[in-house]
C-alpha cells in the first residue's frame, strides 16, 4: 500500500512540475515511478515522455544553434571566438549525453522487462531509436556509428512488434514510422534507401500512409487527430525528400543536388515530438 502511494504521489508531483514547466523534476519524479519496475499505465508512461522530450529538445536547439554560430564564425576566421564556442559546446554535448544514456538505461533495465503489451514495447524500443539517434547527431568517429547502430536496433526492434501487434493507423505505429524514416534520413544521409530500396515494409513511409490512408474510416474520435497530423508530416517528409533524389538516379553531389539538400533539410527534420503518445 505503501508503494502505491508513493506511485500516486511520484505521478501527481511529475503532472504538477509539467504545469510549472519544471521539466527535470518532471522527470526526477517519474524515474521513481520506472524503477518500480511495474507496467506502466499509458498516463505514466506518457508523462516520462514528455518530461524526458522537454529535457532533451532545449540542449538539442541549444546545440543546434551553437553549431550553426560555430560555423559562421569559423567562416569569418574569428578563432577565439570558435574556441568558446567549442568549449560551451562540449558543455551542451556532456548534458545531452547524460540525459540520453540515463533514459536508455531505464529502458533497458526497468520499462522494456516490465513491459506485457505490444503498444507499450513498441513506444520503448521508438524511445531508444530516438535517444540513440540524439546521441549520433552529435558524436563523431566509431561512437556515432555505435550509437548509429543502436538507434537502428531500436527502431527495427519496434518495426518488428508494431507490424504484429498495432493496426496500421495507430498513432504510435505511425510515429515509428515519421522518425524511423528521420532516422535514415539525417543519420544515415540515405534517404533512397528508406524510400526506394525496402517498399515491402510497412514502416516504409509511402506503404505507412497509403495503409493509414486507408483504414482512416476504423479510427476512434480520440485517434483521429493524433494519426492524421502524423500522417500530414509523413506526407511532407516523403515530399521534400522526393525532391531531393536525383532525376537520373546518378551521383547527386553537384552544385543543384546539394542546394535542394540543404534548403529542404531543416523542413525534412520532422518528427513526432508533440503528442502525448511520444517522445
Amino acid at each position: 500500500m505503501s508503494s502505491d502511494k508513493d506511485r500516486d504521489t511520484h505521478v501527481y508531483m511529475a503532472k504538477l512540475a509539467e504545469q510549472a514547466e519544471r521539466y527535470e523534476e518532471m522527470v526526477d519524479c517519474m524515474k521513481q515511478v520506472a524503477k518500480l519496475n511495474v507496467e506502466l499505465t499509458v498516463e505514466e508512461r506518457n508523462l516520462l515522455s514528455v518530461g524526458y522530450k522537454n529535457v532533451i529538445g532545449a540542449r538539442r536547439a541549444s546545440w543546434r544553434i551553437m553549431s550553426s554560430i560555430e560555423q559562421k564564425e569559423e567562416s569569418k576566421g574569428n578563432e577565439q571566438n570558435v574556441k568558446l564556442i567549442k568549449g560551451y559546446r562540449q558543455k551542451v554535448e556532456d548534458e545531452l549525453s547524460n540525459i540520453c544514456n540515463d533514459i536508455l538505461s531505464i529502458i533497458d533495465k526497468n520499462l522494456v522487462p516490465s513491459s506485457t503489451s505490444g503498444e507499450a514495447t513498441v513506444f520503448y524500443y521508438k524511445m531508444k531509436g530516438d535517444y540513440y539517434r540524439y546521441l549520433a547527431e552529435f558524436k563523431t568517429d566509431q561512437a556515432k556509428k555505435d550509437c548509429s547502430d543502436n538507434s537502428l536496433k531500436g527502431y527495427e526492434a519496434a518495426s518488428e512488434t508494431a507490424s504484429k501487434e498495432l493496426p496500421s493507423t495507430h498513432p504510435i505505429r505511425l510515429g515509428l514510422a515519421l522518425n524511423f524514416s528521420v532516422f535514415y534520413y539525417e543519420i544515415m544521409n540515405s534517404p533512397e534507401r528508406f524510400l526506394m530500396q525496402i517498399p515491402q515494409s510497412s514502416l516504409f513511409p509511402k506503404q505507412a500512409f497509403d495503409e493509414a490512408i486507408a483504414e482512416l474510416d476504423t479510427l476512434s474520435e480520440e485517434s483521429y487527430k493524433d494519426s492524421t497530423l502524423i500522417m500530414q508530416l509523413l506526407r511532407d517528409n516523403l515530399t521534400l525528400w522526393t525532391s531531393d533524389l536525383p532525376e537520373d538516379g546518378g551521383d547527386d553531389n553537384n552544385a543543384k543536388g546539394e542546394e535542394s539538400k540543404s534548403e529542404s533539410k531543416p523542413a525534412a527534420t520532422a518528427e513526432v515530438n508533440i503528442f502525448r503518445y511520444f517522445t
